[in-house]
């Protein structure tokens, strides 16, 4: 496997920045499926990075999952710390806009697993 280039943050902040009105506004239109699909990949590449390792996978379907997380590397099957939300939910997350404790007790995010809280490090900007 090829490694990933290191990310550039101005390339980062540009595509949060770019879904900052959908994220400020429920009401506002969602940005296009590119640019959104830029902010969360970006974004779980940022997690990725900070919080380097295996034992965590962090998806956000449609768009991207990642592992991260130093401990016991997952290799086969489900893995048995698993986040999942969907993409406003983790860039509410990622960007501060909501905290990790209200998106668990609104069921806005899936947390399985003794190692699945990733709040240590979000918000990620």
């Amino acid at each position: 496997m090829a490694a990933r280039r290191r990310l550039d943050p101005h390339e980062v902040r540009a595509a949060v920045t770019a879904v900052r009105g959908w994220l400020d506004d429920e009401a506002a239109a969602p940005p296009e499926r590119t640019v959104l699909a830029a902010a969360v990949r970006l974004s779980l590449r940022t997690l990725e990075q900070i919080a380097p390792g295996h034992t965590v996978e962090v998806r956000v379907p449609p768009f991207a999952a990642v592992q991260c997380v130093a401990g016991p590397r997952h290799t086969r099957g489900t893995p048995p710390n698993v986040v999942e939300t969907d993409p406003r939910t983790w860039l509410e997350l990622a960007t501060g806009r909501l905290t990790w404790s209200d998106a668990l007790d609104e069921g806005r995010v899936s947390a399985s697993g003794s190692r699945a809280d990733v709040s240590h490090w979000l918000p990620l900007f």
